[in-house]
């Protein structure tokens, strides 16, 4: 399942949870669009995780957990802390990131 954010907390998030996965994304990006079903199947494949969708621009807050500079931006963070991200619209450069954290 993957949460909507709903208010700029993804730092409070990101703590209580041991792995989160973020979509930096916002209304008018089209490759987020595209990006949103696929970030959905890994999120069924990966239920151990928690996977977060953050507007980018109404959480300025959430944003800069992350360096996001271009959308969409994938981000994942584990025990609190920030590993790594991508900015794609390629299903495999995304399942790669997220197989980064499951190997370790």
């Amino acid at each position: 399942m993957v949460k909507e954010l709903e208010q700029d907390n993804l730092e409070q998030l990101v703590s209580e949870n041991d792995t989160v996965v973020v979509q930096y994304s916002a209304t008018w990006c089209g490759n987020c669009r595209i990006m949103k079903p696929k970030f959905k199947k890994l999120a069924t494949e990966n239920e151990h995780m928690t996977f977060v969708m953050a507007d980018a621009e109404k959480f300025p807050d959430s944003r800069k957990l992350a360096s996001v500079d271009n959308l969409p931006t994938f981000a994942i963070f584990k025990n609190g802390a920030f590993v790594n991200q991508v900015q794609t619209n390629k299903y495999e450069v995304l399942k790669d990131l997220v197989n980064e954290v499951t190997s370790n």
